[in-house]
């Protein structure tokens, strides 16, 4: 038989950074969807090596990230960019092209998913297979979705936060909304440039999110030095901030992800809701670590909500499982839109 051995991967395609799950060695990779290309459409660096180049790039080099808000928004570099993460994966003398299963987001349209196969199949992949994020990041949660009860699942990435209510392996009710990590980073940023004239990077607005964000106030407020550039002077600056103004400035952000989960909420059958109740909301994705994030949701739902084991990654450990009974889920799942 021609293929009588084929090599599987589980790719968790993010906006801000692409895991790869290899069965029987865990993740494997662990690097930033971001890619390097040259004014001639060249592709220099993909990953880890391009991110370092954001912000720090000659005009002829440009590093940007080729999937917005979840879906490819660059077909070329997204296939470069899988192509290179799948050679890494499988590593150099590998000689089978490998059955690939992609996360996309829950509401990503026909096409999209349609052009995530494709490009996943051009790089290299000998079968791809897309699911909707949130069956797989409740998998990788340790969730029985193949139970008859109502599990509700939030994954808060970079680019988008599905919200969705699991039941018997299926998707009952779902909303996709592209407002995550990226956009709180973005709000913070314009929130220091209105309030105190000074212009910072995408990386220093992540780090101060990280390191005093929260989703409520904080009696006890973190603080922080935060340098960057004086619009007024042009001159380098740095600013005290504590994380209660942080909460102001992405309050826009937070309530539209709650506003999210509240319409699931409205549109589960009542039995579903009973379940939700029971077993409370489950948080995945590394943007559902910001500090309090749970304390927020059951304060705007009154459902109690936790943030899973190891969040970030369960998206990619979902795909892991999911490729070990790749048959079943077959049927179950990857058919279902």
């Amino acid at each position: 038989m021609a293929f009588a051995f084929s090599p599987k991967l589980g790719i968790d395609l993010g906006t801000t950074t692409v895991l790869v799950f290899v069965p029987g060695r865990g993740i494997v990779l662990n690097e930033p969807s971001v890619v390097a290309v040259s004014r001639g459409n060249k592709i220099l660096a993909v990953g880890d090596a391009a991110k370092q180049m954001i912000g720090r790039t000659p005009e002829e080099i440009v590093a940007y990230r080729p999937m917005k808000d979840g879906v490819i928004a660059d077909y070329r570099v997204t296939e470069a960019m899988l192509r290179y993460f799948i050679r890494k994966a499988l590593g150099r003398w590998n000689m089978f092209r490998p059955e690939v299963m992609i996360s996309v987001p829950a509401g990503v349209t026909s096409t999209e998913r349609r052009a995530v196969v494709e490009a996943a199949t051009k790089a290299g992949a000998r079968q791809a297979f897309v699911v909707k994020e949130p069956i797989l990041a409740a998998i990788g949660a340790g969730i029985p979705i193949h139970e008859a009860r109502g599990h509700m699942i939030v994954d808060i990435g970079g680019g988008t936060t599905d919200v969705a209510v699991i039941s018997l392996g299926g998707i009952v009710a779902s909303k996709s909304v592209k407002c995550a990590g990226n956009a709180m980073d973005h709000a913070i940023a314009d929130y220091i440039k209105k309030t105190f004239n000074l212009a910072i990077g995408d990386k220093m607005a992540e780090e101060i999110k990280i390191k005093i964000g929260s989703a409520v106030p904080l009696d006890s407020a973190l603080s922080l030095q935060v340098k960057g550039r004086d619009h007024l002077t042009g001159l380098p600056r740095s600013v005290e901030l504590d994380t209660n103004e942080i909460v102001r400035a992405y309050g826009r952000e937070l309530r539209m992800i709650v506003g999210a989960i509240k319409d699931v909420l409205q549109d589960t059958p009542p039995e579903l809701a009973a379940d939700i109740i029971d077993n409370g909301i489950i948080m995945t994705g590394g943007s559902s670590q910001l500090r309090n994030f749970a304390e927020l949701i059951f304060r705007r739902t009154g459902v109690r909500a936790r943030v899973a084991k190891d969040a970030p990654y369960c998206v990619a450990m979902g795909t892991g499982e999911a490729l070990k009974h790749l048959d079943t889920y077959k049927k179950a799942i990857i058919s279902k839109r």
